[in-house]
């Protein structure tokens, strides 16, 4: 009769019921930034911002890097402990459409200012088209971190 408790631990073992040997570990889940609290629309995300958390499996649309998300602004709002979509923030806009700026011309020596009319808004090294108010000349240009935008070949 000891035989029989055997005999069907071997029969539940042949049939995956019973695991026999070392244990297996969970799988390690991966940590993931997400927001501390809720965060609105054009808000800056700061480290302080942000908390680390383990999630089983990693979305491929979230971001998993707290250096790719600071100082990043928030499009959409972002709720405490559930990931940031990759999609859910963009660069801070440097300069707006149509709030005056500086454009710069560099040519060698030379070097021309004026003031242009951005026709979008745009982040640092993004091109962008401005305006001249006073001729109405379209100008194409990058923008610098200084919030200028630059025209010319330099």
């Amino acid at each position: 009769m000891a035989l029989l408790p055997v005999r069907s631990l071997v029969l539940a073992a042949c049939l995956g019921l019973v695991a026999i040997g070392p244990a297996r570990a969970a799988p390690e889940g991966v940590m993931l930034p997400v927001p501390a609290v809720t965060l609105y629309p054009g808000d800056v995300i700061t480290d302080a911002h942000l908390v680390d958390r383990a999630f089983r499996v990693a979305a491929r649309v979230s971001i998993d890097n707290r250096l790719a998300v600071v100082g990043k602004v928030t499009r959409r709002t972002l709720l405490p402990g559930q990931p940031i979509p990759l999609n859910a923030v963009d660069d801070p806009k440097v300069v707006r459409r149509g709030v005056p700026t500086q454009v710069v011309f560099r040519e060698s020596d030379l070097v021309i200012t004026g003031i242009v009319e951005p026709m979008a808004s745009a982040s640092v090294n993004e091109m962008v088209k401005a305006r001249n108010p006073d001729t109405g000349l379209v100008v194409i240009g990058v923008v610098q971190a200084d919030g200028t935008i630059r025209v010319g070949s330099e």
